[in-house]
């Protein structure tokens, strides 16, 4: 048993870039195991978008392609769309494919690197790279906003290209969240150096499942008792709350070095923005490296309040509720082999 509670750990701010690469869920996906939906022409017409932008097809203007030497300024694909619909799929076998030196992260990742480096040691970290891939695109505050404008502004020019993916079409980004129409034109900035592609079509990890549903005490003991052999934490959701707001979040990910599963037990809800939105960010590691998980107590639909699942941040705590739905509800055969999934990843 791991006691997650007695890790606090430090990270070099440089080695914050050193693996930016697919996750473990995502090491096994390429473009050939992405199953676009039939009933969604946009999923096939995404996947040859994204596999087009890598092959340089399109020659740029005088004549140079996407990854020659003497590199003309970085384009930009934008893949917008639905949780569920396989753009971190998509994300990942870019990575794979790209010829060139690729990186790939979250946009809230890229953000707590730039916060950590600072504008000029992160843009010097980037220079060097051919493909930037930025899942979750999201501009929750002016601070991001202007940051991602900033960053983007003196990268690409230089070479870079970048393919992010996002829940919210590149010029309403930051709607809702704050007062967007103050920053419109560095938001139109962004917006305006991406090819804009739409992914349609519903939300995979929920089929067939009752989303809201936690684990009876008995399905917990069963869950538990698979779990032998297992490098397990498990904990209080109470505890863990507390823990995490002595963690930065870019550090989560070593927070849970050696861990193959995590229990949480006892979910409660939680009424302070700032505990679910770091919620929010552990499950977004926990799901990215694929570990095994289970959770008891409050059912999924009573953690955030409705404030919370409808106002600035609601995409987060969606994708959120999604990946735990299916955290909870996937079969043992594929807890055990994530990487063997046969569906898109989002």
């Amino acid at each position: 048993m791991i006691d997650l509670l007695s890790r606090n750990p430090n990270l070099d701010p440089d080695a914050l870039t050193a693996e930016l690469a697919p996750t473990p869920r995502y090491q096994g996906v390429r473009f050939a195991t992405y199953h676009p939906n039939a009933a969604y022409p946009s999923q096939e017409e995404a996947r040859v978008a994204t596999q087009t932008f890598l092959k340089g097809a399109q020659v740029q203007p005088g004549g140079f392609r996407l990854f020659r030497r003497a590199k003309p300024e970085g384009r930009g694909l934008y893949l917008d769309g639905g949780f569920g619909a396989g753009k971190t799929h998509l994300l990942a076998s870019a990575w794979h494919d790209a010829p060139g030196r690729a990186a790939l992260m979250s946009f809230q990742d890229l953000m707590y690197i730039i916060g950590a480096l600072g504008m000029h040691r992160a843009v010097d970290a980037f220079r060097g790279h051919d493909l930037l891939l930025i899942d979750e695109f999201e501009l929750d505050d002016p601070g991001n906003t202007h940051m991602a404008n900033t960053f983007l502004g003196q990268l690409m020019p230089g070479g870079t290209s970048v393919i992010a993916t996002s829940n919210t079409e590149p010029g309403a980004l930051g709607q809702g969240r704050f007062n967007a129409s103050d920053f419109q034109r560095q938001i139109q900035a962004i917006a305006s150096r991406f090819e804009t592609h739409r992914i349609d079509g519903p939300d995979y990890r929920q089929r067939g499942v009752k989303p809201e549903d936690v684990l009876t005490p008995g399905e917990f003991t069963a869950w538990e008792a698979r779990q032998q052999g297992a490098t397990l934490a498990r904990l209080n959701h109470r505890d863990l709350s507390r823990h995490l707001l002595q963690v930065h979040p870019s550090r989560f990910s070593r927070l849970l070095q050696g861990v193959s599963a995590v229990a949480v037990t006892d979910l409660t809800p939680m009424p302070d923005q700032n505990v679910p939105l770091r919620f929010v960010h552990f499950i977004d590691k926990l799901y990215d490296l694929g570990l095994h998980a289970a959770f008891t107590g409050t059912n999924l639909g009573g953690l955030f309040s409705d404030t919370y699942r409808h106002g600035a941040y609601a995409k987060k705590y969606s994708r959120c509720l999604s990946r735990l739905s299916e955290l909870q509800h996937l079969p043992h055969a594929w807890l055990m082999a994530p990487t063997a999934h046969p569906t898109q990843e989002a």
